[in-house]
């Protein structure tokens, strides 16, 4: 948008003299950068967030007026507080746009690349208890600091460091590159020390989502398990040799184990829509509804831009849109899917099960879904908001929400979706992921069987309320993201 950048630099001399009367100014960041993020800030959400129309700050008319726009700029020196201003009904309906001030950082992220120690899990309020969490191991990351230790899935611990965990405290404690893990007995949710513990430390880790590939043979079908933790589109080659090492395998039934992953990738999440299916190519999975302004352009000049169909090749291409992976897909054909959920599958897990509801037999085995039914893009401080040509300035860098996905027929659950099948994970007896005991898996065959037989487990069962995962304490949490490049055609920078 010319006229803001015109403003922006009529009025950047001010910012000397708002140096000069603000000396507490944020960890000792120049004003002057502040606005020129904060211009950033606003023109981003301007333009792309989801609610724009809902946000009175946003509206196009506050350019109008010079010193008004600086005002509000200026308002919240510190770019954070500036952005949380913008966001609209933090608590209960945008739960997930998000800013860093370090992009390089955002970037790895994306790559799968996080400092881990190899342990992922989740975390429960104790009973009787709202300040009080306990945490349980999901399952250990191959080759981290934490395979070759004593610690696996199942395990309790309420105390990092000797401290014990609360809702206050859980992120900072867990947060720290090196800790101690203290475990405890489970004790009906009110867990006691078990005086064991293990140091653990967190590195640079680039996480595989494809966890775990399968076949077992039931009575003659033969049936695929695929647990795939995230979905992360730089591994997927390696989805899609997964699908390949099925279909050689001959599998006729998938279950498709997403009870821990908490989304990412849109167009990943197609690819592995076409794996499952394939006899839909070039039909609607998703169509992306963006805030007005947007979608009555997008609807007036491109609409095929506001589609995802299912596709029979993988095609990714990096930041300077050159192709770094061009390959056929390999389906299965499926009529039928049986996906194994929790509230930590979220956004695009989520884009999976109303996607290829209207097309096939979805059956789900677990817990309610998280109900994240929107998605993000990167946004940088650029003349296009892309990555090219970005500020040197400075490496702020936003992930607002712009976009909900619906399906072929318009839908999408917004509270998350129910189970066909209710089936908790049981602390006193998780089982191990993969193997055919384990409950949630064990039932997902029993269903595919029509055999209705399930492992019974003389353990109670315990429910406990749901507090976070190891997952949502990186950025990315939940965020389902769209890779595109944006149309030049509604660049107003």
């Amino acid at each position: 948008m010319k006229k803001i950048s015109y403003l922006f630099s009529v009025y950047l001399l001010l910012t000397i003299i708002f140096i000069s009367c603000n000396k507490n100014n944020d960890d000792d960041v120049p004003v002057s950068q502040n606005l020129e993020v904060q211009d950033f800030i606003w023109e981003g959400l301007n333009l792309y967030y989801l609610w724009k129309d809902n946000v009175p700050n946003l509206s196009d008319t506050k350019v109008n007026d010079a010193d008004e726009y600086i005002s509000m700029l200026s308002a919240h020196p510190n770019p954070d507080d500036f952005f949380e201003s913008l966001i609209y009904d933090r608590q209960n309906t945008d739960k997930w746009s998000w800013i860093v001030d370090d992009y390089i950082a955002l970037e790895n992220l994306f790559q799968g690349i996080t400092k881990s120690n190899g342990v992922e899990y989740g975390l429960f309020f104790e009973t009787g208890s709202s300040s009080n969490v306990f945490g349980y191991v999901r399952y250990i990351l191959p080759n981290s600091d934490a395979s070759p230790k004593n610690i696996e899935r199942g395990f309790i611990f309420d105390a990092i460091s000797g401290t014990q965990l609360t809702i206050d405290n859980y992120r900072s404690l867990l947060g720290n590159e090196t800790y101690t893990m203290n475990f405890a007995n489970l004790n009906g949710g009110n867990p006691i020390s078990n005086g064991t513990s293990v140091e653990l430390t967190k590195f640079e880790y680039q996480e595989n989502p494809v966890y775990i590939t399968k076949i077992i043979d039931v009575g003659g079908v033969k049936i695929g398990y695929l647990m795939y933790n995230s979905f992360t589109s730089v591994f997927d080659q390696e989805l899609n040799t997964a699908f390949a090492q099925l279909q050689a395998e001959g599998a006729t039934e998938l279950i498709l184990d997403l009870r821990y992953n908490s989304g990412g990738s849109v167009r990943t999440a197609t690819y592995l829509a076409s794996m499952i299916t394939g006899q839909f190519n070039d039909e609607l999975l998703t169509k992306e509804k963006w805030n007005n302004d947007l979608q009555d352009w997008f609807e007036a000049n491109h609409p095929d831009w506001l589609v995802n169909n299912f596709t029979n090749e993988i095609y990714n291409t990096d930041a300077n849109n050159n192709v770094i992976l061009q390959e056929a897909i390999n389906s299965l054909t499926l009529s039928n899917l049986y996906v194994i959920t929790t509230g930590s599958s979220a956004s695009a897990s989520e884009l999976i099960i109303n996607g290829l509801n209207p097309y096939i037999n979805v059956v789900t085995i677990g817990g309610k879904t998280s109900g994240k039914y929107t998605a993000s893009i990167t946004l940088y401080d650029s003349d296009d908001f892309g990555r090219e040509g970005a500020n040197q300035n400075h490496t702020w860098a936003m992930q607002p929400i712009v976009l909900e996905e619906i399906n072929k027929l318009g839908v999408n659950d917004t509270d998350g979706f129910d189970p066909t099948i209710p089936l908790e994970e049981n602390l006193v007896s998780l089982g191990e992921l993969g193997d055919v005991t384990e409950p949630l898996f064990a039932r997902a065959i029993a269903e595919i069987t029509g055999s209705g037989k399930l492992i019974i487990s003389n353990d109670k069962m315990l429910f406990f309320e749901r507090a976070s995962d190891s997952k949502e304490l990186t950025k990315l949490g939940n965020t389902m993201y769209v890779e595109k490049q944006l149309p030049l055609g509604i660049i107003r920078r």
